[in-house]
């Protein structure tokens, strides 16, 4: 096996994030206790929301968020295929049925015509992400919720920072939830984050996360059955140090971002980056070449292999969702989703961090250049 040298992702740790891990580390408290409330009334302020609630994973946080609003068996929720499978994976462990509705080509985001076209009188909700970091279209999503009378749910994991008429990602749908595993900005191990302006959603929130120990002889709480969900003062001291680093780890994310950039304006079969109008500033989640037509997905795995072969560590960035076992059995099939297939088939996923240096980016879009070569090159785009 191949030993990677330039890795796809590697989380930006400083002294900062060591201490507060230590400190932790030193107190008589691991599991979730004060760390946790800090790191969520943080979080919410970032995020320009109300309440914050921390969990396990950004999988669980969904599936809280769809509990907490009565989703269960019988219902339906709209998902975009062009995404991580754990946002839909949610869906399905609430025993909700996800209905996909296919992607706009140029931003990668659930497109809110397409969705509106899936809803059925099932249907109680809508799960859309910033997908890469591009910001939904949320104005057209808020009132489409709005008019079908159906629940907003924001996926923001790959979009920390990003920024849409005037506002950050978190703060468009009922409920936003954010993941802090890998290879996100702001990364704690494991962990997540649910935020909303409700107050009702937020206090079921919690009861569905877990229990206090002081709440055991509680008639109305023990009524419910947690999840387990919390997460660890240990997470949540690592993921408070990286809140307070956040501007400082997306610059030094940006200059990697500027060096691509520069490196890829030679690079004739690639679609340049999209940013819509709407969307005031973006923070990429991985950095993304789009391969031109010609570019088959067998070609695009055969450049993927060149460059491991280079010890550049790369991935095709999403297999649809609906041609993965789990919902192919539920009767999905190539061509049902025509726009997340096209792009999904030709999208490779770069090294993308802080670490990274303008001598090594140079070197892995020449790797992917050659490589491009090898497999035919072809400058067709649209």
């Amino acid at each position: 096996m191949i030993q990677t040298s330039l890795l796809l992702s590697d989380p930006d740790i400083s002294a900062a994030e060591l201490e507060a891990v230590s400190a932790v580390l030193q107190s008589p408290q691991l599991s979730g206790g004060p760390v946790v409330v800090e790191f969520e009334t943080a979080f919410a302020e970032y995020t320009g929301r109300k309440h914050a609630v921390a969990v396990s994973s950004g999988t669980l946080g969904i599936l809280l968020t769809l509990r907490a609003y009565g989703i269960r068996s019988g219902d339906e929720a709209i998902a975009s295929p062009h995404s991580w499978r754990e946002a839909t994976h949610a869906i399905t462990l609430s025993g909700a049925t996800p209905r996909f509705a296919d992607i706009d080509y140029w931003a990668g985001t659930l497109a809110p015509d397409k969705a509106e076209l899936r809803i059925t009188p099932n249907t109680r909700a809508i799960i859309a992400g910033n997908t890469n970091g591009h910001p939904a279209s949320w104005g057209e999503f808020r009132d489409l919720a709005d008019r079908r009378g159906l629940v907003l749910i924001e996926d923001s994991t790959e979009a920390i920072g990003s920024v849409y008429r005037g506002a950050r990602v978190g703060s468009f749908g009922d409920c936003a939830v954010f993941d802090f595993s890998q290879p996100g900005a702001l990364t704690c191990g494991e962990g997540g984050m649910i935020v909303t302006d409700d107050d009702d959603v937020a206090s079921k929130l919690r009861s569905l996360r877990s229990h206090r120990s002081d709440e055991r002889s509680s008639v109305v709480i023990g009524a419910t059955a947690p999840y387990q969900a919390t997460m660890s003062d240990l997470a949540a001291a690592l993921g408070l140090a990286q809140l307070r680093r956040i501007d400082e780890i997306l610059a030094r994310r940006k200059r990697v971002e500027r060096w691509y950039f520069e490196y890829v304006k030679s690079f004739e079969g690639i679609k340049d980056p999209y940013i819509a109008p709407e969307v005031d500033e973006i923070h990429w989640f991985l950095y993304l070449v789009h391969l031109g037509t010609r570019f088959s997905r067998s070609s695009r795995d055969a450049i993927v292999e060149d460059l491991r072969t280079e010890r550049i560590e790369a991935a095709p960035y999403s297999r649809p969702l609906h041609l993965q076992r789990h919902y192919f059995d539920l009767g999905f099939r190539r061509g049902d989703y025509l726009v997340a297939e096209k792009v999904a088939d030709r999208a490779v996923a770069l090294p993308f961090h802080a670490h990274l240096d303008e001598d090594q980016i140079a070197f892995v879009v020449g790797t992917m250049k050659d490589a491009s070569i090898n497999v035919g090159a072809g400058s067709a785009i649209y």
